[in-house]
């Protein structure tokens, strides 16, 4: 759902020392393949010099990413930031509560770390393996988030009502991503950002000054 990141997000729960080595360990496998990312392109970069410059074996690569493209797609963070959706209060509308923690995760990323932000983005439009992987990663993505919205809404997570608003969701942030990457990444994030969740909350409105069909 959002950019993969190297720490945890600000306020997060402490992780246990087995976690704590996992996401160094992912860390470095995600370095490492940025760094030969940008030397030589994403198709010259294969999994054993990743494992090589990260210091793994090619199974402990595999054994976190189970292909090269998870490595750019795979965030861990997902059910930190759907746990931020749950604590968000009872009675706020749950668009705004969507829209407070979808800007809280796209100003982390783009703070922390704007360069690989690009470089992923790039890779999902310049890529075709990558953008396919994206796809079937939405899936996912969309299950966790109907979790999120089910308790939220009082829908039943499986409902085709939650299944379509989870999918638009997911699909509207991916559009983000690739319409940001096209574009040379002229446009604000956060603006598109609220662009697409104006979009899925009030509809597509008819341009002013256009006619309209009768």
């Amino acid at each position: 759902m959002t950019p993969a990141r190297t720490s945890p997000p600000t306020g997060a729960p402490r992780l246990g020392l087995r976690e704590r080595k996992k996401i160094k360990t992912r860390t470095a496998i995600r370095d490492a393949t940025y760094a030969l990312i940008q030397e030589q392109g994403y198709d010259a970069t294969t999994v054993e010099q990743i494992a090589d410059r990260a210091e793994v074996s090619p199974s402990t690569v595999f054994r976190y990413f189970p292909t090269k493209e998870d490595i750019v797609l795979t965030d861990e963070y997902d059910p930190i930031l759907l746990a931020e959706l749950r604590e968000r209060p009872a009675d706020e509308p749950w668009p705004a509560s969507l829209r407070h923690v979808a800007r809280g995760a796209l100003l982390a990323a783009t703070g922390e770390e704007p360069e690989v932000l690009r470089l992923r983005s790039r890779l999902m439009v310049e890529v075709p393996s990558v953008r396919a992987r994206m796809m079937e990663s939405m899936a996912v993505t969309s299950q966790m988030f109907a979790e999120a919205v089910a308790a939220r809404t009082g829908w039943p997570a499986d409902s085709f009502e939650v299944r379509v608003h989870t999918r638009s969701v997911i699909g509207g942030l991916a559009e983000l991503t690739l319409h940001w990457a096209e574009n040379d990444f002229r446009d604000d994030p956060l603006d598109l950002l609220d662009r697409a969740l104006d979009v899925l909350e009030h509809g597509l409105k008819p341009l002013a000054g256009r006619p309209q069909s009768p």
